[in-house]
């Protein structure tokens, strides 16, 4: 749906000295300041400056005639008025994205907007099945955000989007989690390191290795944490990234190994700088879900996405499986030639 200018007028479930003197655009602002908690980033979702970020919020403030948010050191606090007005304005924007799907649905249309927020390793399959999706549904508009862990769980908890897809739902009774694709995590290292042309590697011989890890917090670590943990040992941590691309750039460089799902070496393969050891105990079988709220209908474009990603399930996994297939015979392949 498209955003009106700022001289455009609201009318809706507000107080009518807020229909008079407040603009959609104003709304929009505040919307984005209280969710990302920040005013640079308000602007930058919005392609808006800084300095009209802060005057439209001004306005705002102005108008309902009470502080909205204060400023606590470097975090913006918001205050009681504030989130009421917070509360209101998420109400709207869901109810007016739910109308433009039912219109469309009235007018015999499978088009309108699909919310979708996906964990950061998702963002290495996730491209292609949204492209085979909308070439199905050229309607459709998609807005796709890519998030780590904490924030996705932030994401699910202010219900700010259509559907999730990440390693480790939340264990709440209000969320709904579909499994729909293999998410096997892997032992990594350098084409040139020296465990690359070893053989069923026990877990304690990697342990001594140099580790570079994900964050704390991070769904990969914590199952390779439980792994090392159920050899009763404890990796050798030389540094920790959230960044999977920067993790496979210090491996790259002989820094050390690392664990990652299979899906981060999708685009280079077997024929990129990075190895996957053969290590007892992995891969470490993991699923990627579908996540949304319990008991909250989906849109028409939600259900149709969600009816398409569990339908492709086994074209994905079978992507994964022929990926690993290319690190077995490249291993075997180095053995035969080590043996000849």
């Amino acid at each position: 749906m498209a955003v009106a200018d700022d001289d455009s007028r609201f009318r809706g479930g507000l107080p009518q000295y807020l229909i008079r003197h407040t603009t959609f655009r104003q709304l929009q602002i505040f919307e984005a300041i209280v969710r990302l908690g920040s005013f640079t980033r308000a602007a930058e979702e919005l392609f808006l400056t800084q300095p009209t970020v802060s005057t439209q919020f001004k306005k705002l403030t102005a108008t309902m005639g009470m502080p909205l948010i204060e400023q606590s050191g470097r975090r913006l606090k918001v205050t009681e008025a504030g989130q009421e007005l917070y509360d209101t304005v998420r109400a709207i924007f869901d109810n007016m994205a739910e109308l433009d799907t039912r219109l469309a649905a009235l007018k015999g249309l499978r088009r309108g907007r699909l919310r979708l927020a996906v964990i950061t390793t998702a963002k290495h399959f996730i491209p292609e099945l949204l492209g085979e999706f909308c070439r199905l549904y050229p309607e459709v508009d998609v807005s796709l955000q890519v998030a780590n862990r904490e924030q996705m769980y932030e994401r699910i908890a202010g219900n700010e989007d259509d559907l999730y897809i990440l390693g480790q739902p939340p264990e709440e009774p209000r969320v709904e989690a579909h499994p729909f694709a293999p998410n096997p995590l892997v032992v990594m290292a350098g084409r040139d390191h020296p465990l690359c042309r070893e053989s069923d590697i026990a877990v304690e011989r990697i342990a001594r290795e140099p580790f570079i890890l994900r964050e704390p917090g991070s769904g990969i670590r914590d199952a390779a944490m439980r792994l090392f943990a159920s050899h009763d040992v404890k990796p050798n941590i030389r540094m920790e990234l959230s960044s999977n691309e920067a993790i496979k750039h210090t491996v790259v460089g002989g820094l050390g190994i690392t664990v990652l799902s299979l899906h981060t070496l999708s685009l280079e393969g077997a024929d990129g700088p990075v190895d996957v050891l053969d290590v007892r105990g992995f891969p470490i079988e993991r699923q990627w879900f579908l996540v949304h709220q319990r008991g909250k209908p989906l849109s028409a474009i939600a259900q149709a996405f969600l009816e398409f990603a569990l339908a492709n399930e086994e074209p994905i996994r079978q992507r994964v499986e022929q990926l690993y297939g290319q690190f077995s015979r490249r291993h075997q392949a180095r053995r035969d030639n080590e043996t000849a």
